[in-house]
């Protein structure tokens, strides 16, 4: 069987380091037990590798108190947790138009039911949203604001340092959906001026599905919206204020945690520039190759810097559902199709009318034999398109 190129790492990484597929195996073969909740040997073992994950993933976001890094499903959970956890009725949030709707929905439900204000920042022409713009957006009752680092659709890298700083000046906390970014660029809590971050392990991480977290600044609070066991102090009839037990509800996914450990141990001897720079060098590739083809419309990519190496296009004339089908069933390309879940992108940018655009994700075991693949494969495509036309 001819092999796949995978070019779909924005929506999860694949394949994983080999060390991450070795490392859950004889995890669970070992210690696959509910850590924490008794005294017996691997009990204890498996509770040491939850807590070890806790304090790497703490130093590598730069933070100061591993109990304050909570596990939970995905990012969408993390910022859940977040959204739910800190606005209440009369409150008013800032958020942006790049925003997925991990983010959106919950803020959607916030305004219908309990009434909360919430304004969206535009992004420029280049993919950007302007910390000034945010700032023009203040007001006495604001209480968040919540950026994505990365969008997952254009893959612009937004400046939430400044916004972050701005933020913090004006009393307002600052929450960032590092979904995209955490495992491709450096997050510093405290250099960037972040009170909450929400990240998944599955993405850039290369960890497994299904296990994700966020890290709460001392002297920020997020309010319980949830209760279950903690395997600690059962007696106490309300949930557990103290973290990490406040936000962590009921048995933990130690799989998933054991696997988050290898992908980060992974990419921490890879070294962030590396992999980003390796990265970015098949992204300007695959920009400069798709740009040359006529019939071909990509956006936000004039300009490379500040990016992931996400890239969205179409062909012209052609759904991207069907563009995206013609790459798996006739080149064995894999690629994202539609609004990405983010859809004041796609509003912005006039692609929702047309059901969104194809989206290409590189990720650390993608090559320049994937991307030269992928550059011909549009490139007939949009010749097939462009005979249907004449």
């Amino acid at each position: 069987m001819e092999e796949l190129i995978y070019l779909d790492n924005g929506a999860t990484s694949f394949p994983k380091p080999e060390s991450v597929y070795t490392a859950m195996d004889r995890f669970y073969r070992r210690l696959g037990v509910n850590p924490g909740r008794s005294g017996y040997d691997i009990c204890m073992e498996a509770g040491e590798v939850v807590e070890d994950t806790r304090k790497a993933l703490t130093h590598f976001f730069n933070g100061t108190d591993p109990d304050r890094l909570c596990f939970s499903y995905n990012s969408t959970d993390a910022l859940n947790l977040i959204i739910f956890g800190m606005l209440d009725a009369g409150d008013h949030a800032i958020s942006t138009t790049i925003e997925h709707n991990s983010v959106l929905r919950p803020l959607y439900h916030l305004e219908r039911d309990l009434g909360v204000e919430v304004d969206y920042v535009a992004f420029n022409s280049h993919g950007f949203v302007s910390p000034d713009d945010f700032k023009r957006k203040f007001r006495s009752n604001t209480r968040l604001a919540v950026v994505n680092h990365a969008s997952n659709v254009i893959g612009t890298i937004q400046p939430i340092k400044e916004i972050g700083r701005l933020c913090r000046e004006a009393g307002i906390f600052m929450a960032v959906d590092a979904s995209q970014s955490a495992g491709k660029i450096p997050i510093d809590m405290e250099d960037m001026n972040l009170d909450v971050i929400a990240f998944t392990g599955h993405k850039s991480l290369l960890g497994p599905t299904g296990i994700g977290g966020l890290y709460v600044r001392e002297g920020v609070t997020i309010r319980h919206t949830r209760a279950g066991g903690t395997g600690v102090r059962s007696a106490v009839r309300s949930h557990l204020d103290e973290y990490p037990f406040r936000l962590e509800y009921g048995t933990p996914n130690t799989l998933g945690i054991a696997g988050l450990k290898a992908g980060l141990d992974w990419v921490k001897n890879k070294g962030l520039e590396s992999l980003h720079a390796h990265e970015m060098h098949l992204t300007r590739m695959l920009r400069d190759g798709l740009r040359e083809i006529e019939g071909v419309t990509l956006y936000c990519q004039d300009d490379l810097t500040d990016h992931i190496s996400v890239l969205l296009f179409n062909v012209d004339g052609l759904e991207a559902l069907n563009t995206g089908t013609i790459l798996d069933v006739d080149y064995n390309i894999a690629s994202r199709t539609g609004l990405h879940c983010a859809p004041l992108v796609h509003d912005q940018l006039g692609t929702s009318a047309i059901h969104g655009a194809v989206r290409f994700g590189i990720g650390p075991f993608n090559s320049e034999t994937h991307i030269r693949a992928a550059i011909e494969a549009v490139a007939e495509i949009a010749e097939m398109q462009r005979k249907k036309i004449r």
